[in-house]
């Protein structure tokens, strides 16, 4: 794994030029260009906030800290990391499939190619932080050092997302409907996160659905809404710190020995 990490530190300049060029061909031929994939995240995020704030008169939220914060920042700032997930980990997953010419190419080195999309993914992400943040600041959250956690937490997503790319990169290749699973998974694990919803609300109730903070997500978005609404100190989300990067640095030796596993074959399915 320090080997793989080795080469993608060697390759870092052929991995961002990669990840510019994928990102400028995905909406190459279109007449607006990237503004598509900016305009479809925010209609989104307009359609959920006119459910659940104004037909459903959600107007506040509750942070895990018992604070009323306005319910429109308190979705944006749990959707934008999903937004990055979700993107990462679809194209990842068929990075192998979609750059099958580089794979046959025998002196390319094709670990590299899921790390490609997930940098490629953080081009908009980036966007969305910085609306994010403006958005914020209109209501009077205005950014400071305590935003800076949002980096960590978005670099953190950026480790776990591209290695389990790796491993869902490598199964694709020999088992296609995988993509199919991944995106039906994606549809679902949107409501399983308490992105929409307010976990806290529910625990009282229902004292087994801590459970779901098992969900290494719930750790990115509990930390985006802490650095964001500077609610309480990164203390405060306790064991989900250390559970999360073991969760993530399990990923990452699955992904890897998979990936090495099964990547002499790779050129012959493809």
């Amino acid at each position: 794994m320090l080997h793989m990490i080795k080469e993608f530190w060697g390759n870092r300049s052929l991995i961002w030029k990669l990840a510019k060029n994928d990102f400028k061909t995905r909406y190459a031929g279109s007449y607006f260009g990237v503004v598509w994939a900016m305009v479809q995240p925010v209609v989104i995020v307009l359609v959920y906030w006119f459910v659940f704030q104004i037909g459903l008169n959600n107007a506040t939220a509750e942070l895990k800290e018992g604070i009323n914060v306005p319910f429109v920042l308190w979705l944006v700032s749990g959707i934008v990391p999903w937004f990055y997930f979700s993107e990462s980990l679809s194209n990842g997953t068929n990075a192998l499939l979609e750059y099958n010419y580089l794979v046959k190419k025998v002196v390319f080195n094709i670990d590299i190619l899921p790390l490609v999309k997930t940098i490629a993914a953080l081009f908009i992400h980036a966007f969305f932080v910085l609306f994010m943040l403006l958005l914020f600041a209109l209501y009077g959250y205005y950014p400071g050092l305590h935003t800076l956690w949002v980096v960590y937490f978005s670099a953190s997503l950026m480790i776990f997302v591209t290695g389990l790319c790796m491993l869902t990169s490598s199964l694709v290749v020999f088992f296609r409907d995988l993509s199919q699973i991944i995106n039906i998974f994606l549809q679902v694990g949107i409501w399983m996160t308490p992105i929409m919803w307010s976990l806290e609300d529910l625990l009282a109730k229902y004292p087994i659905l801590a459970l779901l903070k098992l969900n290494p997500l719930c750790y990115i978005v509990y930390g985006y809404r802490e650095a964001l609404f500077h609610s309480g100190s990164m203390g405060s989300l306790g064991w989900m710190h250390a559970y999360f990067w073991i969760v993530t640095a399990l990923v990452w030796f699955l992904g890897y020995h998979v990936f090495k596993r099964l990547k002499v074959h790779f050129a012959d399915v493809l």
